[in-house]
């Protein structure tokens, strides 16, 4: 006697089994059972063909078991993964990528290129890295060493005026606003003025603390330009020191305020 063979199926080839079954034993249409499997006549005619010829395991999809069509070689893993390890370990996955294409021939995606890192451990997504933790700045004893300022892009007058933006200068030693500034936008111009009104009133900082927007930082250094901007080279001949935050957080006495 044949002993029966063990089918396993998931569940979408399960409800379909059920439907085929009631159409064979029991008489069901095949467009009734179609609509409720969200499949064509025809195809349901097919599926119902070949559970009459093979029984249950018609029924089971072709491909399982079967390696997927965009499987990557492992042979080829393997090679790009020791090239990696031998030259570009401490490379990212996309510029690891880019070597891997120029230099040896191997056209891998990035995401390919990142899953293979990580799987080693040579790259680490930003996801899992333990967050960055920065010493607190202590306040400045005095008044003017320095002076953080920063501007913010909002409808200060609701609809009585259209949306501006607020120039603020802060005090670093004791949190206190020292001088605001409204203007039409964030500009060199605006600082100067709005600098200029800070001058008349306490007099020269020893510096002034900012973020890392173009009016304080260049964005590009030019052949013979040492990198200085406009509101920078005048601060300079002031002989005010100017700082650049390197993070949002390190400002964060300006930035809750505007």
């Amino acid at each position: 006697m044949r002993q029966a063979e063990l089918v396993t199926l998931n569940m979408r080839e399960l409800d379909r089994l059920k439907m085929v079954q009631a159409i064979v034993e029991m008489g069901l249409k095949p467009g009734r059972a179609a609509e409720r499997l969200g499949l064509s006549v025809r195809q349901v005619e097919r599926l119902t063909v070949r559970y009459r010829a093979l029984g249950a395991a018609g029924l089971c999809s072709g491909r399982r078991s079967r390696p997927g069509n965009r499987k990557l070689d492992e042979g080829l893993a393997v090679r790009a993964l020791a090239i990696i390890r031998e030259r570009y370990a401490d490379f990212g996955p996309t510029l690891a990528c880019e070597k891997l294409h120029e230099c040896h021939g191997i056209t891998l995606s990035k995401e390919t290129v990142r899953h293979l890192m990580t799987d080693a451990g040579l790259w680490i997504p930003r996801r899992q890295r333990p967050p960055k933790i920065y010493q607190p700045r202590a306040r400045r004893a005095c008044l003017g060493e320095p002076v953080q300022i920063d501007g913010s892009e909002h409808p200060w007058f609701e609809d009585r005026a259209p949306q501006c933006t607020l120039l603020v200068h802060v005090g670093e030693a004791t949190s206190r606003l020292m001088a605001l500034h409204f203007t039409a936008t964030e500009s060199t111009f605006s600082y100067f003025e709005a600098t200029r009104a800070y001058l008349q009133q306490y007099g020269k900082p020893v510096a002034l603390y900012s973020d890392r927007a173009s009016v304080f930082r260049p964005t590009h250094t030019q052949t013979g330009d040492r990198g200085v901007t406009h509101f920078g080279r005048a601060m300079y001949e002031l002989n005010i020191d100017t700082w650049c935050a390197n993070s949002s957080s390190a400002k964060g006495r300006v930035s809750g305020r505007t």
